[in-house]
C-alpha cells in the first residue's frame, strides 16, 4: 500500500488500505473527460479554474493529480511530448512524478482535511487556515516559469471562510495558476467559486471497469473472489468506493446495514437504527460513519429532485440542518450515535410533514 510521506499523518482523501489517487498511473472509464483537459492545454487558453464534479470515488481525484503531474511535466504547451501527447499519461520515474507522489513538488498544493493529532481524527473541515497556507504557493515564482496548480479535495469539506479565502484567489488569479477543485456535489459549491470555473463532469464507472481498478489495487483487495467483486462492482453504482466497502471485511457488514436502512426511509425501525447507530459510532469506525450520512444526503437529494415550493425549502432547510449537525459532532467530538439517532428522528418527522 502506498503511504503518506514520513513523518506525516493519515490521509484524509483515500479509502483506507487503498493507494491515494496520486500514485495512480492509469486512468480507466473517463477517456472523455482526459481528451478535454488535454486539449484545454494545448489551445494554450487554459481554464485557470476547473470544478470537476461526480459522485464520489468514480476517479475525479485520479484525473486531478493525472492533469497536474503532466502539466507539472510538459508546462509549455507548444512542446513537441504535449502535441504528440495521446494522453495524459507520464513516466511514473519522471522527476515532477516523483516528487508529486512524494508531495514534495514546489509548485504543487493540496488542499484537504488535515489530521488533528489531539483526538487523533481529521478536521471535521478545511479551515480557513489551512487555505492561507496552501495559496502562500502562489505568492512565489513558479520553478522554470512553469504552473502553479493547487488541487481541492473536496470543495464540500471548505468551511465559509475558506471558500471564500479561496475564491478571492480564483478571481485574481496570478499568471500560471491552475486550481483544480474536486466536488462530490457541485451544486453546494459556493455559487461565485461555481461561476468562475469551467465545470467537468464525469459520469459513474461501469461494472467491468471498477472490476479492472479494483483487480490493479494490489493486497489485499487482489483476494476478492470474482464472484464476490462481481456482485460488489454491479451493486456500487458507479463508484470504485462503494464496491469497495462491499468487498472489505471491515465494511461490508455495515454496508448491508446503511443499505437496508436508508432503503426502509421514511419509515424507520428504531432497533435495527440502534444497532446501526452502535456500529457507525464504534471507534476507529470513521468511514463507516461517514458512510452513513452521505447515504441519508443521497436519499434527501433525490427526494428534492423535481422538488418545488414549499417542499423544495423545506427538505434544503433539513439538509442544511443536518449538514450543520454533522460538522458540529465532529468538531466538538459529540456523541455519534446520538446523532444518527437524532437524524433519523429528524428524517422520519420531515417525511410526515412533507
Amino acid at each position: 500500500m502506498s503511504r503518506a510521506p514520513e513523518g506525516a499523518g493519515p490521509e484524509s482523501d483515500l479509502y483506507p488500505g487503498a493507494p491515494h489517487p496520486r500514485f495512480a498511473t492509469t486512468l480507466i472509464g473517463h477517456a472523455a473527460a482526459e481528451s478535454e483537459l488535454l486539449n484545454a492545454c494545448r489551445s494554450e487558453k487554459l481554464p485557470h479554474a476547473w470544478l470537476i464534479g461526480g459522485q464520489e470515488g468514480i476517479g475525479k481525484a485520479t484525473l486531478a493529480w493525472r492533469f497536474a503531474r503532466f502539466l507539472l511535466a510538459h508546462p509549455d504547451p507548444r512542446a513537441a511530448p504535449v502535441r504528440a501527447a495521446p494522453d495524459l499519461s507520464i513516466d511514473p520515474q519522471s522527476p515532477a512524478v516523483r516528487q508529486a507522489m512524494a508531495l514534495a513538488h514546489p509548485d504543487l498544493t493540496l488542499l484537504r482535511r488535515n489530521w488533528n493529532p489531539q483526538p487523533k481524527n481529521f478536521y471535521s473541515e478545511i479551515r480557513v487556515e489551512d487555505v492561507r497556507n496552501s495559496l502562500q504557493l502562489f505568492q512565489k515564482s513558479a520553478g522554470a516559469g512553469g504552473w502553479r496548480i493547487c488541487i481541492v479535495d473536496c470543495a464540500e469539506d471548505l468551511n465559509r471562510n475558506g471558500a471564500n479565502a479561496l475564491l478571492k484567489m480564483i478571481e485574481e488569479p496570478p499568471p500560471r495558476s491552475l486550481f483544480l477543485i474536486v466536488s462530490h456535489k457541485p451544486g453546494q459549491v459556493l455559487p461565485t467559486i461555481r461561476s468562475r470555473c469551467r465545470r467537468l463532469v464525469l459520469e459513474g464507472l461501469a461494472s467491468v471497469d471498477i472490476e479492472k481498478i479494483i483487480g490493479g489495487l494490489g493486497d489485499p483487495w487482489s483476494d476478492t473472489t470474482p464472484t464476490d467483486l462481481s456482485r460488489a462492482a454491479a451493486r456500487a453504482n458507479g463508484s470504485v468506493r462503494e464496491a469497495l466497502k462491499r468487498v472489505d471485511p471491515a465494511f461490508s457488514e455495515i454496508a448491508a446495514m446503511i443499505e437496508a436502512a436508508v432503503a426502509q426511509l421514511p419509515e424507520a425501525d428504531f432497533r435495527e437504527i440502534h444497532k446501526l447507530a452502535d456500529a457507525v459510532s464504534a471507534r476507529g469506525a470513521g468511514d463507516a460513519f461517514d458512510g452513513l450520512m452521505n447515504a441519508l444526503y443521497d436519499w434527501l437529494a433525490a427526494r428534492a429532485h423535481g422538488g418545488q415550493g414549499a417542499r423544495l425549502a423545506s427538505i434544503a432547510e433539513l439538509w442544511e440542518k443536518i449538514r450543520a449537525a454533522t460538522r458540529e459532532t465532529d468538531t466538538y467530538n459529540l456523541d455519534r450515535k446520538l446523532h444518527v439517532l437524532s437524524v433519523f428522528a429528524e428524517l422520519a418527522a420531515a417525511a410526515r410533514r412533507l
